[in-house]
């Protein structure tokens, strides 16, 4: 699993953060949108006690480098996940696809092919989330619909 945030300007000019948990596969597990004045670590806890509730078999955690101190440890003691941090080195230049990170960033890259989601329109934080549902089943139903080569 992946955990990640990205931010999004609503109507009104205040910025709101997305913070999603996908699948190995790009697959949204969990979503939870919050204003810009909430901790990206404070919204992880309650999103991740959430994606651990519904999927019982959920055991590690990929995120990026925001996500490091005591998320890591409350993971792994309250919820019983491992939160494994991807971190980028000091040594890299300019724009470095990490490992595992670049499935959030497609998920959110296809998220963004919704024009409603391309700016925030939402008043609601409870609507927000349902158009990013919206549009992954969008996503999905497209990706069951394709043709796939036939298996020998």
């Amino acid at each position: 699993m992946k955990f990640a945030t990205t931010n999004s300007f609503s109507r009104s000019g205040h910025t709101r953060k997305r913070h999603v948990v996908v699948d190995t596969l790009g697959l949204l597990l969990g979503v939870m949108v919050t204003s810009a004045d909430v901790g990206d670590r404070t919204a992880a806890r309650v999103l991740l006690a959430r994606v651990a509730a519904a999927h019982h078999r959920l055991a590690l955690v990929w995120a990026d480098g925001g996500y490091t101190g005591s998320l890591v440890e409350h993971c792994l003691a309250a919820l019983a996940l491992v939160l494994a941090i991807v971190k980028r080195s000091d040594d890299m230049r300019g724009f470095v696809v990490l490992p595992k990170r670049w499935i959030v960033e497609r998920l959110f890259a296809h998220l963004m092919r919704s024009r409603r989601l391309a700016r925030d329109y939402e008043r609601r934080t409870a609507s927000a989330e349902a158009m990013i549902l919206w549009s992954m089943t969008m996503v999905m139903s497209r990706r069951l619909a394709r043709p796939h080569p036939a298996r020998a």
